[in-house]
């Protein structure tokens, strides 16, 4: 019996309509287009201004992309994965609310958190879901409305952050294509450079906790740098180094949108041209869970069938970890 593997077989992505460039960031906080640019290369980033609509909107949008573009059918979606940092509500599952407003009305469903390693973790989970034989058709969504949790008068995080989302089609391949390893890692002693300090058990909402802006994210960027620079290359080495592969195998890098620096020491870590290296962080920032999906999305009429991509993310808690794929699509015209 041939090996089953967990190949994607549809793409959709989403971004907002509103464009909050570098030169609006200017008039809000003590910044510059240079500066930005120069130390993260995002030009501008996609901010969700409708009223009422959350992280879950995004990744409705996303799906019904996906089945628009790919013709696919949800009433036999097994299970719908929501992976992001930025849930609707507490509690309530936002991955459900995506499921039943898709129509994947027979699937089950629940949201994984791992800051902006989520997309990776959830790709890995709906793979192992698919290669026990026990279900057919998995939806992995990347979503995030960071803009509801950035402080805007915080340079230091406000020029990063943007909101997306993405999402695939996980399907049984019995032809050595799909997932095919994976190196992921957590080192939980990293929260404190990355967080939000309110708003959980730790330290539940209160008037205070509003007042103090205890609900933003809080980054200090230069431990935070210091820990992806080194360990997304390291993991994304060690992948190669696992299957043989050599830069002239792997077709192209995707890796989380979090800094153009961080992308570039990967990128060379791994010996690989710039020209295999799938970039969109100048155009939405660091969408978080959606970073990665959307990269497919944005090359999915470029790749081919039998190219090898390695997925590579580094996100808060530190989470971090890289992952083999090989493309089972021809591209999409």
């Amino acid at each position: 019996m041939s090996k089953v593997n967990a190949a994607i077989t549809a793409v959709g992505g989403y971004i907002p309509d509103f464009r909050l460039t570098n030169k609006l960031l200017e008039e809000m906080v003590d910044t510059t287009d240079e500066w930005i640019t120069t130390r993260t290369g995002i030009k501008e980033r996609r901010i969700l201004k409708e009223e009422g609509a959350g992280t879950s909107f995004m990744g409705i949008k996303a799906v019904e992309d996906l089945k628009k573009n790919y013709g696919v059918e949800v009433d036999d979606v097994d299970l719908v994965i929501c992976s992001t940092a930025t849930p609707d509500m507490p509690v309530a599952s936002t991955a459900a609310y995506i499921a039943t407003n898709i129509g994947a009305s027979n699937a089950f469903s629940y949201d994984l958190m791992a800051a902006c390693s989520g997309f990776l973790y959830g790709l890995s989970t709906g793979a192992k879901f698919i290669e026990s034989g026990r279900y057919k058709k998995v939806l992995v969504v990347g979503a995030d409305k960071m803009s509801s949790i950035i402080n805007y008068e915080d340079r230091a995080t406000c020029v990063i952050f943007g909101d997306g989302a993405g999402a695939v089609l996980l399907e049984p391949n019995e032809e050595g294509y799909g997932v095919q390893d994976e190196v992921l890692r957590s080192d939980g002693s990293g929260r404190q450079f990355l967080k939000i300090d309110a708003g959980g058990s730790i330290l539940p909402a209160s008037q205070e906790t509003v007042e103090l802006n205890k609900h933003y994210v809080h980054q200090e960027g230069q431990q935070v740098f210091k820990f992806a620079v080194t360990n997304m290359a390291e993991v994304s080495a060690q992948i190669m180094d696992r299957n043989n592969l050599t830069g002239d195998d792997v077709d192209w890098l995707v890796p989380h949108q979090a800094n153009l620096r961080i992308i570039n020491a990967t990128a060379n870590r791994m010996n690989l041209d710039e020209d295999k290296v799938m970039l969109n962080i100048q155009r939405y920032g660091n969408t978080t869970n959606g970073t990665l999906p959307l990269l497919l999305w944005d090359y999915q009429d470029r790749l081919k069938k039998g190219d090898n991509l390695i997925f590579a993310a580094f996100g808060g808690g530190f989470t971090w970890g890289s992952l083999y794929l090989k493309w089972a699509l021809n591209p999409k015209n």
